[in-house]
C-alpha cells in the first residue's frame, strides 16, 4: 500500500470514495478508478455490504429516514440502491492495481471481512457508524492489515474503545479520520481544530473524511496536520446516484490534491532566518544596512546627515546606528561606502 510511504514522507494520502457513484454500472466503476488515478488519488475505496447484511427489510419507524439528503427512504431500500455488487470487488481491485492506486473497502459485517480476505485486500476502512461495533473492529484488526477508521459522531471514549480493540489484536497500524456525518457537511460542523487535538491525545496519524462541498476543508485539515484525506468521487454530479450530490468531479479532486500537497510543502519545518532560495536569489541583499551617504574626511564625526540606513545589506546592521553617531572616521570615506567597524574610531 501507498499509505505508509505517504505517512513517512509527510504527503497526504488521498482517498477517492466511489460509494454508489458507479450507478450500478461496472464500466462506470472502472472509469471512476481511471479518473481518480489521473486526478492524483492514492486510493479508491468502495463499501462491501448488501441491504441484508447491513439492516433488515422493515417498515417500522426506526427504519425510516427523516430529513437530509435521503429523506423518505427506508434504510433497506437506500442500501439496496447504493450497494456495490460483491462480484465486482476483485475486478475493481484489479483495475486499481492496473492504474497504480490502492484498493480499500469498508466491510460492514463478518461475512464481508471474510470475502475481502479471500480476494487479497491489503487494508481496511472502517466507517463511522461501524467503529462502535467493537466485535467487528476487533475482527478486522485481527487480520493484521492497515486500518483507516472514520470517527464521525464518536466521543473521545468511543474512539479509545475502538483503538483498544485494534491494539488488543496486536494491530497498531491505525489512522483515525475526523468526520462529520451530515451530507453535505456545512462548515460550522467541521470543527477542524479537533485534528491536532486528536493527534496529541491518541498519538497516531489523523486525517479527515470530508463530506463538505469544495476542498477548503481538506486544505485546512492538511494545514492542521491531517495525513489522510477522503472525499467522495464521481464522474459527474449530473449522473445522479445516492451520493453524487456531495461528491467531487475529477477536475475538482485534482485541484484538491494539488492544493493539499502545496500546503503540506508550505508547512515545511520550523525555520528562522533566510532560506537557501532567499540567499541564492539575491533578495537577502535588499535588507537595510548603514551606509556613508556623504564624503567624510578622516577625523570627522558620523552624523544623521552623512550616515543612513538604506538598502542593500552590505554595511553594519541598523541596530548599530545610535552607537556610531558622534564617533569619528579613522580614514577618508567616500559616499556609497558600506559602514564597517574598521572605519570607525571606537
Amino acid at each position: 500500500m501507498r499509505l505508509q510511504e505517504c505517512l513517512d514522507n509527510n504527503r497526504a494520502y488521498m482517498i477517492a470514495e466511489m460509494s454508489a457513484n458507479h450507478g450500478h454500472s461496472i464500466e462506470n466503476a472502472y472509469k471512476i478508478v481511471e479518473a481518480a488515478a489521473a486526478a492524483g488519488a492514492d486510493c479508491v475505496k468502495v463499501q462491501t455490504y448488501t441491504a441484508d447484511t447491513i439492516t433488515i427489510d422493515s417498515d417500522a419507524p426506526a427504519f425510516q429516514i427523516h430529513g437530509g439528503l435521503w429523506d423518505g427512504y427506508k434504510l433497506y431500500d437506500l442500501y439496496k440502491d447504493a450497494y456495490t455488487p460483491w462480484e465486482w470487488m476483485e475486478p475493481i481491485k484489479n483495475k486499481c492495481e492496473e492504474c497504480g492506486v490502492d484498493f480499500l473497502s469498508s466491510p460492514f459485517d463478518p461475512t464481508a471481512v471474510e470475502y475481502l480476505e479471500n480476494i487479497g485486500i491489503e487494508g481496511y476502512k472502517i466507517a463511522s457508524f461501524e467503529m462502535i461495533d467493537i466485535p467487528l473492529v476487533r475482527l478486522i484488526a485481527s487480520k493484521g492489515k492497515p486500518i483507516i477508521m472514520s470517527a464521525g459522531m464518536a466521543s473521545e471514549e468511543e474512539i479509545r474503545e475502538a483503538l483498544d480493540a485494534c491494539y488488543s489484536q496486536g494491530n497498531k497500524n491505525v489512522v483515525v479520520l475526523k468526520c462529520c456525518n451530515v451530507y453535505p457537511t456545512v462548515s460550522s460542523d467541521l470543527n477542524l481544530l479537533t485534528i491536532p487535538d486528536m493527534k496529541n491525545k491518541f498519538g497516531i496519524p489523523i486525517g479527515l473524511s470530508d463530506h463538505s462541498m469544495g476542498y477548503a476543508a481538506a486544505v485546512g485539515a492538511a494545514a492542521l496536520g491531517a495525513q489522510v484525506i477522503e472525499k467522495h468521487f464521481c464522474l459527474s454530479r449530473q449522473l445522479k446516484t445516492a451520493d453524487s450530490a456531495f461528491s467531487m468531479e475529477p477536475d475538482e479532486f485534482k485541484a484538491m490534491v494539488e492544493a493539499v500537497h502545496q500546503v503540506q510543502t508550505a508547512l515545511g519545518t520550523v525555520h528562522y532566518g533566510p532560506t537557501d532560495n532567499e540567499l541564492s536569489s539575491g533578495e537577502y541583499t535588499d535588507r537595510r544596512s548603514l551606509f556613508v551617504v556623504e564624503d567624510i574626511k578622516k577625523g570627522e564625526p558620523f552624523t544623521a546627515q552623512n550616515v543612513r540606513s538604506i538598502r542593500p545589506n552590505t554595511g553594519l546592521k541598523p541596530k548599530h546606528y545610535d552607537e556610531i553617531l558622534g564617533k569619528t572616521a579613522n580614514q577618508d570615506i567616500k559616499r556609497g561606502t558600506p559602514l564597517a567597524f574598521d572605519l570607525i574610531n571606537m
